[in-house]
């Protein structure tokens, strides 16, 4: 699958309704699916539910509860909401089951592009493309003349200028919590920076000169975010938004359709999308291309995972499309991009690469999370954080068996 070329915190439990108006079958299995909480994910999820017998549940920390879910026998889900880097723990243990008789069967409205195929087998069907690009207060910025940026030495030096206007409480949001956002906030910058993640097979190569620009960068930026930056996730930055705190973020596409929620934002029309910011002039975005989708469990009978896979096919149509369109960068018959899709679409146009979902990159990513707060906070400096974090990883390589 070319992602290029596709479309250039809580838990919250949903239980199914009884109805099944817009369900082309009526579910007489019981199905069950864990996925993120953001917006597509309740509008997939909520058409799914049309058909009965359904229940999904919709929590942030999913990445850390379906390995040991799906593990289970018979698993606790019978559908899995996934990403890129997410699918992996899944494929590495096995418990996720190959659909190609399934998507013979029931998924004659499914295009190529959605269709994720590991060693030649569908994985994975895809529903939307996601990265994160340059959100910002289009109001703020035509009020002080200032320019789109399209690099981050532009974004600091917008910052500057709304700092010194006082128009809103901090000129930056971030997801920086601590954890799998911080880490994800490197690998951008160190992606725009032109770095490479590994040497040699699966040694790790980020104690570099790229790797401590990306760290100076990440810190220069979080001086003009809410200081309690460690805890801020997807949902805080999407509410700073709302609330009409920050001008900028550089923040998923998926959250865009939010901005423009009028029971929730006070920032209806004003939040505008661009293209990831380059860390160099002349560089390629500091972000990273993600797909969401379904996975159906191993460890359930092939009557389920029928079921699950029908039920599945009726939240990702062509009619959940068109009642949600400008909540997501759908991969789904029916999408017509907007003004919120023009950030991703221009991420991707503009050259930014896939996510590198692998083992090695998942033990790369946790060790990164785990440690980058220490230079932030100035607990440690460039090269001792970024040793830390080689160490780390090549610990838990070496226990995976991917390097000696």
């Amino acid at each position: 699958m070319n992602i290029r070329t596709i479309a250039l915190a809580g838990a919250m439990t949903l239980i199914a309704s009884s109805a099944f108006a817009d369900c082309a079958f009526e579910n007489d299995v019981e199905v069950k699916s864990l996925s993120a909480g953001f917006e597509a994910w309740k509008a997939a999820t909520d058409a799914m539910a049309e058909c009965g017998n359904f229940e999904a549940e919709l929590d942030q920390e999913f990445r850390t509860k379906q390995p040991a879910a799906f593990a289970a026998n018979p698993s606790l889900y019978q559908i899995g909401g996934v990403a890129n880097g997410t699918l992996v723990p899944l494929l590495n243990e096995g418990t996720i089951r190959p659909l190609d008789d399934l998507v013979a069967q029931y998924g004659q409205n499914l295009t190529p592009n959605q269709l994720i195929r590991i060693d030649g087998k569908v994985m994975a069907v895809a529903m939307m493309v996601n990265t994160q690009h340059l959100m910002y207060r289009e109001d703020i910025f035509s009020d002080l003349g200032i320019a789109v940026p399209t690099t981050y030495d532009e974004v600091l030096a917008a910052a500057d200028e709304i700092r010194a206007a006082d128009v809103v409480e901090y000129p930056l949001g971030g997801t920086y919590k601590t954890g799998w956002n911080l880490g994800e906030e490197y690998i951008n910058m160190y992606l725009g920076f032109g770095g490479d993640f590994f040497a040699d097979g699966s040694k790790p190569a980020i104690n570099n000169e790229n790797g401590v620009a990306a760290l100076e960068m990440m810190r220069r930026l979080s001086e003009y975010m809410d200081p309690e930056y460690l805890v801020s996730d997807s949902t805080y930055v999407q509410q700073q938004f709302q609330q009409g705190k920050i001008a900028m973020a550089n923040l998923w596409a998926s959250r865009a359709g939010a901005m423009d929620d009028a029971n929730e934002s006070q920032v209806v029309g004003k939040v505008m999308m661009a293209s990831a910011p380059a860390a160099v002039a002349g560089g390629r975005p500091a972000s990273s291309l993600w797909w969401d989708g379904i996975v159906i469990a191993k460890n359930i009978s092939d009557e389920e995972a029928a079921a699950a896979f029908r039920v599945a096919m009726e939240g990702l149509d062509a009619e959940m499309v068109q009642a949600n369109n400008d909540i997501a960068v759908w991969l789904i018959d029916g999408f017509t991009p907007g003004r919120l899709a023009q950030g991703a679409m221009e991420t991707a146009m503009n050259g930014a690469v896939p996510y590198a979902a692998s083992s090695q990159m998942g033990l790369m990513h946790t060790a990164l999370g785990n440690n980058l707060a220490d230079f932030l906070t100035g607990a440690k400096d460039a090269e001792t954080t970024l040793a830390d974090i080689e160490a780390e990883y090549l610990t838990s390589a070496r226990e995976a068996g991917l390097v000696r």
